[in-house]
This record gives structure tokens, C-alpha cells and sequence, in this order.
């Protein structure tokens, strides 16, 4: 009992700080965004300066849990992000500054200022495939939706996609035009509008930049991945990230977008696909089951086994990124719409905000769309299906 107490009276006189140092690095790091480029240095930054906290803490500390599982912690961080251990270091007292141009910076200043944690909720859309439409509430739909429609459009952004028939005569469509117009935002960034089309997916704006506003800021910027193949976009001062790759003669788009920005617009504006999803006319799925037309299709290369087999290569887990591919490649018969579903699953991975949602599912459930969505119940019956359609 008294070498306790001893332990106790030591405790009050110089506490461990490894909460404090536990607070610092959530400081540093609660605003960081993964799909943002330079995540790795600034989180490394974070760690380091983590590490040194708790090394200063290391003798008061010696005898407590929380000290060492979060030095176990660091150490297993800092090699699943290749972080060295010498190097700069993020300063634990930042000055809190209002950047405009910086709507992360922007919202973690609110939280400073407001003594609570106000950091913004991140929506995720894509579209993909003849064409499957993935909405920001997360349900998953196949429409037609052949010409052009507004994807996106609110009081920052407007997004427009062209789809034209994959095959003669057939109801699906898919993505051969994107048209993004980044509206002007303060000093920030003058309207700048993107275009792509199959066969030219650029890396530039059409008036010939690559980047909006103040150069040094990088405030609104393209970045290319792989010529003509995969470009990105990041625009740090609405928060929002897009992703455009050209997969076979097809456009695919996924973009992720903090939710109050999203639902930034008027009335006139709710012909929005990545809101309200397709309208019931437009759709293919029908709430999740395909229609029967009477004419069988001579196109498709793929038996139901072969599909399969083809997609699984792609993609292990079953969810409606493989059946949807499946889908594809018994419509159309182009093993392009293989590599585009799987690009799609790596975007919601590298976009979506929360990993328990990147698996949607089919399921026996009730109607609608979603996670609880019918879209293929079984593949029998959708082979049986297309065996038909068209």
C-alpha cells in the first residue's frame, strides 16, 4: 500500500502526458484527407511528431498501458505508411488561420474557434459500366439515360455526362462525354470548365491551364495519372477530389464532395443523378429487377460461366461491382466493361469516406436500391434474362 501511494503521490507530481500527445496527433491529422495529394508526407509529419511526444513522456510514462500500446501504435503506423524516422515534424501549436481557399483549413478552424469538433461529412457518387449510377446516399441503379444529363448541379459544381447505346438497338447506354464546370469562388478561382470525350481525356482545362486561381495555392488543380487514361482533379477550395478514366471507347467518373456543398442548390436544380438517382423511366434495373424484351442478342462472346469466370478475376468479392460486370459482359460482349468495374471498386476505395459502405450487396430484401438492394438476385436468372433481352 505505501509503495502505491509512493506511485500515486509520483503520478500527481509529474503525470504522463501521453494523452496530451494522443490529442495533439488527432489535431494534426482530423483534417487530413486520404484522396489528397501529399496525405503521406503531412500524415508522416504527424507521426513523427507523435513519436517525439511520447519519447519526452517515455519516463513518467514507463508503467502506463495506454503510453506503450500507443508507441506499439506509432511504430505500426509508421511502416504501413513507409514514414522514416528522422525527419520534419508537425508543430503542435498551429496558428490557427483562416484560409478560403482551403475548405479543410476552413472547417478546422471552426472547430478550433468553436471548442468542438466540426469537421464535414463526405459524399461519394460514381458512374460507370452501361451505365451503373452510384448516388451520394449510396444506392446503386442501372439506367439509360441516353444524351446528356446533369450528373451534379449545385451552387459550386455542375457535372454533365453524354451516354450513347452500347450495342445496336439496346437500351443500355454508356459514358462517352463529360463536361465539368467548376463554378468561380471568390478569390479562389475563376470559372473553369473540363471536357472530355472518348479518345480525349486531357489533362488541362479547355482555355489550356491546369490549374485555377493562385498557382503557389494550388487551390483548384488537374493532375495527370496515366496519359489519356486516368486524370484527377482536386479542388482543395470546395473540398471536392474527381477521378475521369477512359476504359475501352467509355468515360468513367467517380467524385467525392462534402455533403453541405452537395445539397447546395435550388428547386430548379433537383435533376441531379448523383442526388435523386434516375428517373423511374430512365431506369434499366426497375427497382432492382431487369426487364424481359423479345428480341435475343447474337453479340455477346460470354457464356454466364465465362462472365463470371472473367470478372472474378478482377474482382474476389462477390458484391454488385462483380455483377454488375458480369451484367456488362454478357450485354455487350467487351471485356473493357471488366477493367471498368474494377477501376470503379478502386475509386468508392479511395473516395468513399467510410470503408464499412464500399460493399454493397445483393440481397432478397424488400424493393429499392442501396445496400438492401435486388439488383441481381441470382445469375441464373439474369443470364436467363439476357438471353432475351434486346
Amino acid at each position: 500500500l505505501e509503495s502505491v501511494l509512493v506511485l500515486g503521490d509520483c503520478h500527481l507530481q509529474t503525470p504522463c502526458g501521453i494523452q496530451k500527445c494522443t490529442t495533439d496527433f488527432v489535431t494534426l491529422t482530423s483534417h487530413l484527407n486520404l484522396a489528397i495529394e501529399g496525405f503521406d508526407l503531412e500524415f508522416c509529419k504527424a507521426l513523427r511528431a507523435y513519436s517525439a511526444c511520447t519519447y519526452r513522456n517515455s519516463k513518467v510514462c514507463r508503467g502506463n498501458l495506454v503510453y506503450h500500446s500507443a508507441v506499439l501504435g506509432i511504430g505500426d503506423l509508421m511502416t504501413q505508411r513507409n514514414c522514416s524516422k528522422d525527419g520534419p515534424t508537425s508543430s503542435t501549436n498551429p496558428e490557427v488561420t483562416h484560409d478560403p481557399c482551403n475548405y479543410n483549413g476552413h472547417t478546422e478552424t471552426t472547430e478550433h474557434q468553436g471548442g468542438e469538433k466540426n469537421l464535414p461529412t463526405y459524399l461519394f457518387c460514381g458512374l460507370f459500366g452501361d451505365p451503373h449510377l452510384r448516388t451520394f446516399k449510396d444506392h446503386f441503379q442501372t439506367c439509360k439515360v441516353k444524351g446528356a444529363w446533369p450528373l451534379i448541379d449545385n451552387n459550386y459544381l455542375s457535372v454533365q455526362v453524354t451516354n450513347v447505346p452500347v450495342v445496336p438497338g439496346s437500351s443500355a447506354t454508356a459514358t462517352n462525354k463529360i463536361t465539368i464546370i467548376f463554378k468561380s469562388y471568390q478569390d479562389c478561382t475563376d470559372q473553369k470548365v473540363y471536357q472530355a470525350v472518348t479518345g480525349d481525356l486531357p489533362a488541362a482545362f479547355v482555355d489550356g491551364t491546369i490549374s485555377g486561381g493562385d498557382e503557389n495555392t494550388k487551390s483548384l488543380q488537374i493532375v495527370e495519372k496515366v496519359s489519356g487514361k486516368y486524370i484527377e482533379m482536386h479542388a482543395r477550395y470546395i473540398g471536392t477530389t474527381v477521378y475521369i478514366r477512359q476504359l475501352g471507347h467509355y468515360l468513367t467518373l467517380a467524385i467525392q464532395m462534402p455533403q453541405e456543398l452537395v445539397m447546395a442548390f435550388e428547386e430548379s436544380q433537383d435533376l441531379q443523378l448523383c442526388v435523386n438517382g434516375c428517373p423511374s423511366s430512365e431506369r434499366i434495373d426497375n427497382s432492382g429487377h431487369l426487364p424481359l424484351p423479345m428480341i435475343a442478342h447474337p453479340w455477346s462472346v460470354y457464356t454466364l460461366e465465362a462472365a463470371t469466370t472473367k470478372c472474378h478475376e478482377k474482382m474476389l468479392v462477390k458484391d454488385i461491382y462483380f455483377y454488375s460486370c458480369v451484367f456488362d459482359l454478357l450485354t455487350t460482349g467487351d471485356a473493357n466493361f471488366t477493367a471498368a468495374a474494377h477501376s470503379a471498386l478502386q475509386d468508392v476505395e479511395a473516395l468513399h469516406p467510410r470503408r464499412e459502405h464500399w460493399h454493397i450487396f445483393p440481397s432478397s430484401g424488400s424493393g429499392g436500391v442501396g445496400p438492401g438492394s435486388k439488383f441481381f438476385v441470382n445469375l441464373e436468372l439474369v443470364y436467363l434474362i439476357l438471353v432475351v433481352f434486346l
